[in-house]
């Protein structure tokens, strides 16, 4: 069972895989690196090109949990939307990792960086900038300026990287997204949207100690696990859930 689907409404772990140059874009490559995906998750038939030429296979959303895969010029990406397990998750994502040399002719020489990924969302009808300062602010030093007479906050979106090995190679970053607008400030009228929790722990490539992409998602899956259930979820994500409910 995976704990993280109850911290919030909508729970997924994705991974990036950025390339220095364009990946192939062959109608014949693309097909068949998706047929290849497809025979492997049987339910992801949702196939699209976007905008971009970036091309999108990916499972009935409206299952609630569902499988993603991704293929734009400079970035692999896959991922799983509230995952029975985490290891639903790390199984695809590293199937696709072992895929990608073979398939799509990626090399550790052109590889920029691996991105894993948690996120986040909770739904919330409201200003969702006042909602993040209350949970994430209050006691700091920028409270007194989110509590100025007729005030109200407007933008509040905290990021922060951190370096996790001496040659910088190993970071994590924390970010917070808002969708409240102005117009939506002047006129009182908020729909419900997610505000969303990413963190990421990234691998840049060339100098790495793993010899695999899948090894290093490995090893930046169970950072990313130690480091989320340490610091994110008890100093972010719970402090917003409480402050999000206590408004409903």
């Amino acid at each position: 069972m995976n704990s993280y689907n109850s911290l919030s409404d909508d729970f997924g772990i994705s991974m990036y895989l950025a390339s220095k140059v364009d990946m192939p874009t062959g109608r014949e490559t693309v097909l068949h690196f998706f047929e290849a995906i497809q025979k492997h998750y049987p339910k992801m038939t949702d196939f699209e090109k976007r905008d971009g030429n970036e091309y999108m296979l990916e499972e009935d959303r409206d299952a609630g949990s569902y499988r993603w895969a991704s293929l734009d010029p400079k970035r692999l990406s896959s991922g799983f939307v509230n995952p029975p397990t985490l290891e639903d998750a790390d199984q695809q994502n590293e199937r696709l990792l072992d895929m990608a040399p073979y398939h799509l002719g990626i090399s550790s020489l052109d590889t920029d960086s691996l991105d894993v990924v948690y996120y986040f969302d909770l739904m919330y009808a409201g200003n969702h900038d006042e909602v993040v300062a209350e949970a994430l602010a209050t006691g700091g030093p920028l409270e007194s300026l989110s509590k100025l007479q007729a005030g109200r906050v407007l933008n509040y979106q905290p990021a922060m990287m951190v370096v996790l090995d001496e040659s910088c190679q190993l970071q994590c970053r924390l970010s917070v997204e808002t969708r409240t607008t102005a117009y939506q400030m002047r006129t009182g009228n908020f729909p419900e949207a997610p505000i969303s929790v990413y963190f990421t722990v990234r691998q840049f490539w060339g100098k790495q100690p793993f010899k695999t992409f899948a090894d290093s998602y490995r090893n930046q899956r169970r950072l990313l696990d130690e480091l989320v259930t340490d610091h994110i979820v008890p100093h972010v994500v719970q402090p917003l859930a409480r402050a999000i409910s206590a408004k409903q």
